[in-house]
Protein backbone atom coordinates (compact mmCIF):
# COMPACT_ATOMS: atom_id res chain seq x y z
CA UNK A 1 0.00 0.00 0.00
CA UNK A 2 1.55 3.37 -0.99
CA UNK A 3 0.89 6.65 1.20
CA UNK A 4 1.43 9.76 0.32
CA UNK A 5 4.64 11.49 2.38
CA UNK A 6 3.51 14.05 5.02
CA UNK A 7 6.20 16.85 5.05
CA UNK A 8 6.35 18.52 9.03
CA UNK A 9 9.67 20.09 8.60
CA UNK A 10 12.38 20.77 6.24
CA UNK A 11 15.01 22.85 5.93
CA UNK A 12 18.71 22.31 4.26
CA UNK A 13 19.68 19.91 6.73
CA UNK A 14 16.90 18.07 7.90
CA UNK A 15 13.93 16.32 6.95
CA UNK A 16 10.94 15.56 8.97
CA UNK A 17 7.80 12.91 8.25
CA UNK A 18 4.54 11.77 9.85
CA UNK A 19 5.72 7.81 9.63
CA UNK A 20 2.45 5.32 9.28
CA UNK A 21 1.47 2.57 10.79
CA UNK A 22 2.22 1.06 7.36
CA UNK A 23 5.80 2.35 6.55
CA UNK A 24 9.01 0.79 7.22
CA UNK A 25 11.57 3.43 8.32
CA UNK A 26 14.20 1.61 6.37
CA UNK A 27 14.04 -1.65 4.54
CA UNK A 28 14.10 -5.25 6.23
CA UNK A 29 13.29 -8.64 5.07
CA UNK A 30 9.75 -7.91 3.68
CA UNK A 31 11.44 -6.06 1.04
CA UNK A 32 8.63 -3.22 1.34
CA UNK A 33 9.05 0.19 0.50
CA UNK A 34 10.32 2.10 2.87
CA UNK A 35 10.64 5.92 3.96
CA UNK A 36 13.53 6.45 2.96
CA UNK A 37 13.62 5.21 -0.78
CA UNK A 38 10.33 7.81 -0.70
CA UNK A 39 11.77 10.13 0.64
CA UNK A 40 15.16 10.26 -1.44
CA UNK A 41 12.64 10.47 -4.79
CA UNK A 42 10.39 13.45 -3.08
CA UNK A 43 13.90 15.37 -3.00
CA UNK A 44 15.34 13.52 -6.26
CA UNK A 45 11.89 15.59 -7.98
CA UNK A 46 11.92 18.98 -6.05
CA UNK A 47 15.09 19.51 -6.12
CA UNK A 48 15.83 18.24 -9.64
CA UNK A 49 18.97 16.13 -8.15
CA UNK A 50 21.24 13.67 -10.54
CA UNK A 51 22.65 10.70 -9.19
CA UNK A 52 21.92 9.29 -5.71
CA UNK A 53 20.59 11.56 -2.99
CA UNK A 54 21.82 11.24 0.43
CA UNK A 55 19.83 10.22 3.31
CA UNK A 56 20.89 9.37 6.62
CA UNK A 57 18.66 8.15 9.64
CA UNK A 58 20.09 9.56 12.88
CA UNK A 59 16.57 7.05 15.01
CA UNK A 60 13.77 5.12 13.86
CA UNK A 61 10.32 3.99 14.89
CA UNK A 62 8.90 0.89 14.89
CA UNK A 63 7.45 -0.25 12.00
CA UNK A 64 3.50 -0.35 14.03
CA UNK A 65 4.18 3.14 15.27
CA UNK A 66 3.01 6.02 13.70
CA UNK A 67 4.72 10.04 14.40
CA UNK A 68 7.14 12.04 14.04
CA UNK A 69 10.60 10.65 11.99
CA UNK A 70 13.66 12.71 11.08
CA UNK A 71 15.68 12.43 8.32
CA UNK A 72 18.96 14.56 7.65
CA UNK A 73 20.00 15.35 4.22
CA UNK A 74 23.46 16.10 4.93
CA UNK A 75 26.72 14.10 6.59
CA UNK A 76 26.99 16.58 9.05
CA UNK A 77 23.96 16.70 10.28
CA UNK A 78 23.42 13.04 10.67
CA UNK A 79 26.31 12.78 12.87
CA UNK A 80 25.13 15.99 15.27
CA UNK A 81 21.43 14.32 15.45
CA UNK A 82 23.02 11.23 15.72
CA UNK A 83 25.08 12.03 18.76
CA UNK A 84 21.78 13.60 20.21
CA UNK A 85 19.70 11.36 20.31
CA UNK A 86 22.60 8.97 21.52
CA UNK A 87 23.23 11.74 24.58
CA UNK A 88 19.66 12.25 25.37
CA UNK A 89 19.85 15.72 24.19
CA UNK A 90 15.97 15.44 22.15
CA UNK A 91 12.92 15.58 24.10
CA UNK A 92 10.49 12.84 22.52
CA UNK A 93 7.27 13.10 23.41
CA UNK A 94 4.55 9.78 22.72
CA UNK A 95 0.72 9.47 23.10
CA UNK A 96 -0.03 5.77 23.68
CA UNK A 97 -3.96 4.28 24.41
CA UNK A 98 -4.11 1.69 26.66
CA UNK A 99 -7.49 -0.77 27.82
CA UNK A 100 -6.05 -1.38 31.32
CA UNK A 101 -5.41 1.75 33.14
CA UNK A 102 -1.92 1.98 35.43
CA UNK A 103 -2.13 1.83 39.32
CA UNK A 104 -0.51 5.01 39.26
CA UNK A 105 -2.25 8.03 37.74
CA UNK A 106 1.76 9.45 36.84
CA UNK A 107 5.08 7.44 37.30
CA UNK A 108 8.64 7.30 36.71
CA UNK A 109 9.44 3.47 35.06
CA UNK A 110 12.70 2.40 35.21
CA UNK A 111 13.34 -1.31 34.04
CA UNK A 112 16.41 -3.45 32.41
CA UNK A 113 15.66 -4.41 28.73
CA UNK A 114 16.89 -7.00 26.95
CA UNK A 115 16.53 -7.45 23.28
CA UNK A 116 15.51 -11.08 21.80
CA UNK A 117 17.33 -10.65 18.55
CA UNK A 118 15.67 -13.93 17.39
CA UNK A 119 12.27 -13.13 18.48
CA UNK A 120 12.00 -9.46 17.70
CA UNK A 121 11.30 -8.75 21.27
CA UNK A 122 12.35 -7.24 24.26
CA UNK A 123 11.94 -8.22 28.24
CA UNK A 124 11.36 -6.12 30.84
CA UNK A 125 13.56 -6.98 34.19
CA UNK A 126 13.65 -4.85 38.01
CA UNK A 127 17.35 -5.30 38.59
CA UNK A 128 20.46 -5.38 36.00
CA UNK A 129 20.93 -8.87 34.62
CA UNK A 130 23.26 -9.98 31.68
CA UNK A 131 23.38 -8.31 28.40
CA UNK A 132 20.57 -5.57 29.83
CA UNK A 133 20.42 -2.55 29.47
CA UNK A 134 18.36 0.52 31.55
CA UNK A 135 15.34 1.95 30.48
CA UNK A 136 13.31 4.83 31.86
CA UNK A 137 10.33 6.81 30.66
CA UNK A 138 7.89 9.21 32.56
CA UNK A 139 3.75 8.56 32.13
CA UNK A 140 0.67 10.26 32.88
CA UNK A 141 -2.59 9.71 32.32
CA UNK A 142 -3.67 12.73 30.34
CA UNK A 143 -7.71 11.28 29.30
CA UNK A 144 -10.02 8.68 29.40
CA UNK A 145 -12.95 7.38 27.40
CA UNK A 146 -15.29 5.09 28.45
CA UNK A 147 -13.41 1.62 27.74
CA UNK A 148 -9.71 3.13 27.32
CA UNK A 149 -7.01 5.67 28.56
CA UNK A 150 -4.67 7.93 26.74
CA UNK A 151 -1.08 8.40 28.40
CA UNK A 152 1.32 10.96 27.18
CA UNK A 153 5.13 9.60 27.61
CA UNK A 154 8.23 11.43 27.79
CA UNK A 155 10.90 8.68 26.95
CA UNK A 156 14.28 9.50 28.88
CA UNK A 157 16.13 6.12 27.24
CA UNK A 158 15.55 4.56 23.69
CA UNK A 159 15.79 1.11 23.77
CA UNK A 160 14.47 -1.56 21.84
CA UNK A 161 10.69 -1.84 21.81
CA UNK A 162 10.92 0.01 24.70
CA UNK A 163 7.10 1.89 25.54
CA UNK A 164 5.71 -1.20 24.56
CA UNK A 165 7.80 -3.65 26.42
CA UNK A 166 7.95 -1.16 29.72
CA UNK A 167 3.56 -0.85 29.63
CA UNK A 168 3.33 -4.50 29.22
CA UNK A 169 5.10 -5.07 32.14
CA UNK A 170 2.77 -2.73 34.30
CA UNK A 171 -0.27 -4.77 33.09
CA UNK A 172 -0.94 -1.84 30.45
CA UNK A 173 0.31 -3.20 27.10
CA UNK A 174 -0.76 -0.89 24.13
CA UNK A 175 -3.86 -1.08 22.08
CA UNK A 176 -3.09 -3.69 19.25
CA UNK A 177 0.33 -4.39 20.20
CA UNK A 178 -0.41 -8.66 20.35
CA UNK A 179 3.07 -9.46 20.35
CA UNK A 180 3.20 -7.31 23.79
CA UNK A 181 0.14 -8.76 25.32
CA UNK A 182 -2.64 -7.01 23.89
CA UNK A 183 -5.15 -9.38 22.89
CA UNK A 184 -6.77 -8.20 19.55
CA UNK A 185 -5.46 -6.41 16.69
CA UNK A 186 -5.91 -2.52 15.23
CA UNK A 187 -8.23 -2.86 12.04
CA UNK A 188 -5.48 -0.75 10.38
CA UNK A 189 -2.11 -3.18 11.32
CA UNK A 190 -0.59 -0.69 13.53
CA UNK A 191 -0.40 -0.26 17.53
CA UNK A 192 -2.15 2.81 18.98
CA UNK A 193 1.06 4.40 20.16
CA UNK A 194 2.29 7.81 18.38
CA UNK A 195 5.57 10.00 18.43
CA UNK A 196 3.13 13.07 19.01
CA UNK A 197 5.93 15.80 19.23
CA UNK A 198 10.17 16.13 19.35
CA UNK A 199 11.49 19.44 20.82
CA UNK A 200 16.09 19.40 20.17
CA UNK A 201 18.15 22.64 19.26
CA UNK A 202 19.01 22.53 15.60
CA UNK A 203 22.25 20.55 15.04
CA UNK A 204 23.09 23.50 12.51
CA UNK A 205 21.67 26.88 13.24
CA UNK A 206 21.11 26.24 16.87
CA UNK A 207 17.57 27.05 17.50
CA UNK A 208 14.98 25.34 18.99
CA UNK A 209 12.60 22.96 17.02
CA UNK A 210 9.53 21.79 17.76
CA UNK A 211 7.60 19.51 15.84
CA UNK A 212 4.41 17.48 16.12
CA UNK A 213 2.86 15.10 14.31
CA UNK A 214 -0.99 14.91 13.82
CA UNK A 215 -2.90 11.64 14.94
CA UNK A 216 -3.19 9.35 12.36
CA UNK A 217 -6.74 9.23 10.75
CA UNK A 218 -6.52 5.33 9.96
CA UNK A 219 -6.96 4.35 14.18
CA UNK A 220 -10.27 6.22 14.86
CA UNK A 221 -9.68 5.29 18.58
CA UNK A 222 -7.89 8.32 19.32
CA UNK A 223 -11.34 10.10 18.34
CA UNK A 224 -13.22 8.93 21.25
CA UNK A 225 -10.61 11.23 23.43
CA UNK A 226 -11.50 15.14 24.02
CA UNK A 227 -7.89 15.97 22.84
Amino acid sequence: MTHKLEILYEDNHLIAVNKTCHDLVQKDKTGDDSLIEKIKQYLKKKYKKPGNVFLGVPHRLDRPVSGVVIFAKTSKALTRMSNKFRDGEIQKTYWAIVKQLPVKTEETLSHFIVRDTKKNKSFCFDTEVKNSKLAQLHYRVIANSERYHLLEIDLMTGRHHQIRAQLSCIGSPVKGDLKYGYPRSNPDGGISLHACKIQFEHPVTKENITIEAPLPESDTFWKYFDL
